[in-house]
């Protein structure tokens, strides 16, 4: 196995909600696990991506229950990886789309995600994480 591919990195025991749980069991697997982001996943298929600022924005925000479902509002548009792809490839990904976490998907199933501090916990990618997080970290333009 290739040591700079994204495969050599990722982590692959992923948690995952499904598009009809609701926000609140995706929110208390976030606080469980300590992570701010989990995959949608139906069928081992990514369908969205739903992270705890989604649930601020758009379910506390708007005064929405948290017991509506997941799929109202995650995020659809995700940008994935493949296993094979190299680690600065998926950083320039990540960077390019200010994105932190990168689902990583083969033959139409989730394989496995791979987080900005993975690639930043691995000196060898020092230089590539560094370009990544100085892409996200720059405010984008807000979305009309």
């Amino acid at each position: 196995m290739n040591n700079n591919t994204v495969k050599s990195i990722m982590t692959t025991n992923v948690a995952t909600v499904s598009p009809n749980q609701t926000v609140q069991e995706a929110a208390r697997l976030m606080s469980e696990k300590n992570i701010g982001a989990l995959p949608v996943v139906e069928n081992g298929q990514i369908k969205g991506m739903i992270t705890d600022r989604d649930i601020t924005l758009r379910t506390t925000a708007e005064g929405k229950n948290a017991s509506i479902p997941v799929s109202q509002v995650m995020s659809t548009n995700v940008v994935t990886g493949t296993p094979n792809m190299s680690v600065e490839e998926a950083a320039n990904v990540m960077s390019q789309h200010q994105i932190r976490r990168l689902p990583i998907v083969e033959n139409n199933q989730l394989r496995g995600i791979v987080a900005l501090g993975d690639i930043a916990t691995n000196h060898a990618y020092d230089e590539a994480a560094e370009q990544a997080l100085t892409n996200i970290s720059e405010p984008s333009q807000p979305q009309a």
